[in-house]
Parts: structure tokens; sequence; C-alpha cells
């Protein structure tokens, strides 16, 4: 009986033993995770708070300056461009940075006479080739979908999406495969 016992406890030890190994060897999986929209009030609470802390204080203070206003008033000029996706001429007038720019690759240019940085971001070798080809005085055709600025630079920046010189397509940004 004694020996019964011990070969039921075995059975049960090596079959515990193997559950807990399978279980341990399957994938996890992701847990899934939902954007729910924000909270108007925690927005808000999150704005006051940020505008109190020194980099928004240093920021609404460049803001309200006479180089500020003329920044965001710019950008505020192609703004319904950027939202409705259509295109804007622009003129290349210079195919370097402002000193100490860390915006990847981009070129100055003129938008409606006022000067913008057209930001490219990182690009491969590839993506550059064509817009290497760019000279100062070349009119294009710009398509963007974002336009931003910020106290280290003197000029709104444009965010290329598509750039087209002459019915040829420069430049065209491929969204990525994961959706972000």
């Amino acid at each position: 009986m004694t020996k019964g016992i011990y070969a039921l406890l075995f059975l049960l030890v090596i079959a515990s033993g193997l559950a807990l190994a399978n279980r341990a060897n399957e994938p996890e999986k992701p847990q899934k995770f939902s954007l729910q929209p924000a909270n108007i009030a925690e927005n808000k609470a999150a704005l006051k708070r940020w505008e109190a802390s020194p980099d928004g204080i240093a920021f609404n203070k460049w803001k309200a300056s006479p180089e500020g206003k003329k920044v965001v008033t710019n950008a505020a000029k192609i703004l319904p461009h950027t939202k409705d996706g259509s295109s804007m001429e622009a003129v290349v007038t210079s195919l370097t940075l402002p000193a100490g720019s860390r915006l990847g690759y981009g070129v100055m240019v003129k938008i409606d006479g006022e000067a913008f940085i057209l930001s490219f971001g990182v690009l491969k070798l590839s993506e550059m080739q064509q817009l290497n080809s760019l000279k100062v005085n070349d009119k294009i055709l710009i398509k963007s979908r974002a336009v931003s600025y910020a106290p280290k630079y003197a000029y709104a920046i444009v965010a290329g999406d598509y750039v087209e010189r002459e019915k040829k397509i420069l430049y065209k940004r491929i969204p990525p495969k994961d959706g972000c």
C-alpha cells in the first residue's frame, strides 16, 4: 500500500512539474491598454502646473517677446494649409539650418515672404539624394502636417511631408507601419 501511495505522489509531482513548465513556456500576451480621452479638467491642471514651472515661465516670456510674437504669427499664417493638407509655394533661401539646430535634415524656405525652417528629421540616404538636388532660389511646392515653434529657433518649423519641384516629386514622407 505504501508503494502505491508513493507511486501516486510521484505521478502527482511529475504532472505538476509538467503543467508549470508548459505554462512558463507560453509567450505572454501583451496587455491591451486603452487610450481613454483625458479629462479636460486634468489637462487644464497639467497645463497650469507646466506654466508655473521654470520651463513654462521661460516659454511664455519668449512667446510674449517681439521675436516670439513674430514666430507665432508666422506659424499661424500657414496653419490652415497644414490642417487641410493643401500645397504651399516656397522658395529655398538656404541649404543649411541655423547654427546649433537639432532638427535633422532641413532647409530654410520663404513662404508668403516669411522665413521658415523646413525640417525632414532623420532621413535615409536614398531619401536625401533627391533633396540634395535642391538649390537656393528653387521654387518648390510643400505639403505639411504640422507647424511648430520653439524659443531656441527664430523661425517657425514646418514638418516636410511632401516636396515637389517642377512637377517632380523630390520627397514624400511614408507614414510608419504601426500607425503612429
